[in-house]
């Protein structure tokens, strides 16, 4: 029987430097027997010889396209906007299944092929319901890091400029002394350092957030940790409001009350001047947060809501926070993975792909006919 063939492609989407395969998963998968195709990729944080040494064989970029139908193409991030119908089974987030804006013409692109989509954000273990490997407690520690660096910047630039754009760091210590900097340019100027308030404090997402914030130098009293329990009574929240930096980190799946709106921060005395919408479901009809419309990047962290002055307010929604530090976030999701993808060569009977499998046919069963139509 001939051995499965992984395909791991480049990222496309700008300022991502992430992989889902790294050179450490890549040596034990084929010493498992499977046979690993690395693109070699101009952005991606490992070089392309770091895959080399461990035995994948290097292919050209963007080669995916045409690989043969049975090899699995495994990415991390959604693929560019093209219409050409998919033949493989991709492993990769989709960001399709929430009726996200457009989510009709991506996820048509795998049925119009023959292809499948086994959508990483939603691995689960079947025992438990829980994913079986995630970015989050990455992209709220990220967050957290963009979250106080916005507030130091908006304080030592009154006039309203926008926080500069930003390059992934090359480790975390990195990243942690930088805040340091920023933040104590910021408490010179308010005298004080900042509150902070993060919903979700309880998951992956809401533990990076909160660490970060004390890796930084904040004293524990200064970070308000709201769960369930805390928002069970529905908002919009005056704490918020109250707080100079509020930091979303739930995992939105059904609609609730508003964590806050553009009226509930109108109140006088308003503090609060940053907001971190980790989760960044900017186009999710559910989303907690309405206050913005638009997700924004690394080279344009910040966009400012408009109508509020004193202080003004601006919103980080960026949907890839992880990779500020892409080499820590890259090893740890696929070392979480790798069991899992050491099964892809069964993957129809592996209850945890299967379950990706069965939850792809109930999405595509929602699609529009002339979704359909190629």
């Amino acid at each position: 029987m001939a051995p499965t063939v992984l395909h791991l492609r480049s990222e496309d989407k700008p300022l991502e430097h992430r992989s889902a395969l790294t050179p450490t998963t890549t040596k034990a998968l084929i010493q498992a027997g499977y046979v690993v195709n690395v693109e070699k990729s101009p952005v991606r944080i490992f070089d392309d010889e770091e895959f080399s040494a461990v035995g994948a064989t290097l292919v050209p970029t963007g080669s995916w396209r045409d690989a043969p139908k049975e090899h699995i193409i495994v990415g991390l991030k959604e693929l560019p906007e093209e219409t050409f119908p998919l033949k493989h089974v991709h492993v990769q987030f989709a960001h399709c299944y929430k009726q996200q804006g457009g989510w009709e013409t991506v996820l048509a692109r795998f049925p119009r092929g023959g292809g499948a989509l086994l959508d990483l954000e939603f691995l689960q273990d079947p025992a438990t319901g829980r994913r079986v490997a995630a970015f989050g407690y990455q992209a709220g520690f990220s967050g957290s890091a963009l979250a106080l660096k916005n507030w130091a910047w908006q304080l030592t630039h009154p006039g309203g400029e926008p926080l500069p754009g930003v390059e992934s760091y090359p480790n975390e210590d990195a990243l942690i002394a930088d805040v340091k900097k920023d933040l104590a340019a910021g408490r010179e100027k308010a005298g004080r350092l900042p509150r902070v308030i993060v919903i979700g404090a309880l998951g992956r997402c809401g533990r990076g957030a909160v660490d970060l914030c004390l890796k930084a130098g904040l004293p524990t009293e200064q970070i308000l940790k709201w769960d369930m329990a805390e928002t069970a009574k529905g908002g919009p929240f005056k704490e918020i409001a109250e707080s100079d930096i509020f930091v979303n980190c739930i995992y939105l799946s059904s609609k609730i009350p508003h964590f806050v709106n553009v009226d509930s921060l109108k109140t006088p005395g308003r503090q609060l001047s940053v907001v971190c919408d980790v989760s960044a479901d900017t186009t999710n009809p559910f989303n907690p947060v309405p206050i913005y419309t638009i997700a924004t990047t690394f080279t344009k962290p910040t966009v400012p809501v408009e109508g509020l002055e004193n202080p003004p307010l601006s919103v980080i929604s960026i949907d890839h926070l992880p990779s500020l530090l892409p080499r820590e976030s890259s090893e740890s999701f696929s070392n979480d993975l790798l069991p899992y993808l050491l099964k892809l060569n069964d993957w129809q009977n592996d209850p945890v792909w299967a379950g990706a499998y069965k939850l792809f046919q109930e999405k595509v069963a929602t699609l529009p006919k002339e979704a359909l139509e190629s």
